[in-house]
């Protein structure tokens, strides 16, 4: 994620935190000493938020743990100021797979809670009159409080929420994944309508909660695109790279001058290469180094002194759905489709997309730009 900061490697997995996750700290510490808070005070205050998100992060581990024992990496965790987010390489092929990914982490804060009560117990303090606005209490006490609501907010049976995916996992032991997918989303739009139509009766009232508005507007985009997803996935299942692939497609050798590859682009739609040499793809030669190589060298550079090399390529045989699913999220212009070392094809989001559309046209099923999920930003 870019503006991000590495933390560091922990258990095999990269850890950021977003410079607004900074930021938010600053502000925090900069709201209590203008407020004439005490010195003391204000280290507790920022202390306690940075707390509050080793458990956020604890919780992100536990799903990524969980998942590496169903053969799924993680490529990174994020900290951002409303959470965390763990970027799975993918989802888990079988419901009781997602089931316990998504369970992982709320037990994970219900673990921290048992930890913090027994710590409570043995110190003497109280545990009961929990104060949910946080700011009454103990260190230690708030601490509970913030993991009982994480516990009860990531449960609720709504995407994004791990609830949501609990739901859909159980509901796709008896139900088509797309079918089970449809009536999680529709269930968690439902809820995001009632935080939608409390924070606006809040707001009308005076009182007002904004996050409850901004907790609606979250849900409701989080199940449109579950939703997406899932028909995406559905579409895929059983092709081939061989199925959708382009195989109408020009190619540039190392050697060609970049005037080719703009009299191609001029005559044509492609605007992304597979550099080859021979037989074997040596790079890429995107729309993005091509502008750039232009403005900066001239027409007559070579191909081979701007392309993008060590190019990964695919077979015609392998699944086309864990093709996309490996590369969810990874900036790729197009990926060479191999046959007995021969290059037949290219692979890209687009075109993926556009197999899609006719597939499900064919299948007699409704398809249409809405219901696909948008194709990653490609860093060209």
């Amino acid at each position: 994620m870019r503006w991000s900061i590495k933390l560091g490697r922990y258990a095999g997995i990269d850890v950021y935190v977003h410079v607004t996750f900074l930021l938010f700290l600053g502000f925090i510490g900069a709201a209590q000493v203008l407020s004439g808070a005490a010195l003391g005070s204000v280290v507790e205050a920022v202390l306690f938020f940075i707390a509050v998100f080793g458990c956020v992060l604890l919780h992100e581990f536990g799903h990524a743990l969980t998942a590496r024992q169903f053969g799924i990496r993680t490529r990174d965790i994020t900290l951002l100021p409303i959470g965390g987010v763990a970027r799975l390489e993918r989802m888990p092929d079988r419901p009781l797979q997602e089931l316990w990914v998504a369970i992982a982490g709320p037990a994970v804060n219900v673990g921290i809670v048992l930890l913090l009560v027994a710590w409570l117990a043995i110190s003497g303090a109280s545990v009961g009159g929990l104060d949910w606005d946080l700011t009454e209490g103990s260190f230690a006490t708030r601490l509970l409080t913030v993991n009982l609501v994480l516990v009860i907010f990531n449960l609720i049976p709504a995407f994004p929420m791990d609830g949501g995916r609990v739901l859909r996992a159980l509901l796709a032991l008896r139900l088509d994944y797309a079918k089970a997918t449809q009536i999680a989303a529709t269930l968690g739009q439902g809820f995001a309508l009632v935080f939608a139509f409390f924070g606006l009766m809040g707001l009308l009232g005076g009182g007002g909660n904004p996050l409850l508005l901004f907790i609606a507007l979250f849900v409701w985009i989080g199940a449109s695109q579950e939703v997406g997803m899932a028909q995406f996935r559905s579409a895929l299942g059983g092709a081939t790279v061989g199925e959708a692939m382009l195989t109408h497609f020009s190619a540039l050798a190392p050697h060609d001058p970049l005037a080719r590859a703009v009299d191609l682009v001029m005559a044509g739609s492609q605007q992304d290469f597979p550099v080859v040499n021979g037989n074997q793809v040596v790079g890429i030669l995107t729309r993005q180094r091509l502008l750039s190589a232009l403005a900066e060298s001239g027409k007559w550079t070579a191909v081979g002194a701007v392309m993008e090399p060590s190019v990964a390529s695919v077979s015609t045989r392998e699944s086309l759905e864990a093709t996309m699913a490996a590369h969810q999220g990874k900036p790729f212009a197009l990926l060479p489709v191999m046959d007995r070392g021969v290059l037949v094809g290219l692979l890209t989001w687009e075109n993926v997309s556009e197999y899609v559309l006719i597939r499900s046209a064919l299948g007699g099923h409704r398809a249409g730009p809405s219901v696909l999920p948008q194709p990653p930003i490609l860093r060209r």
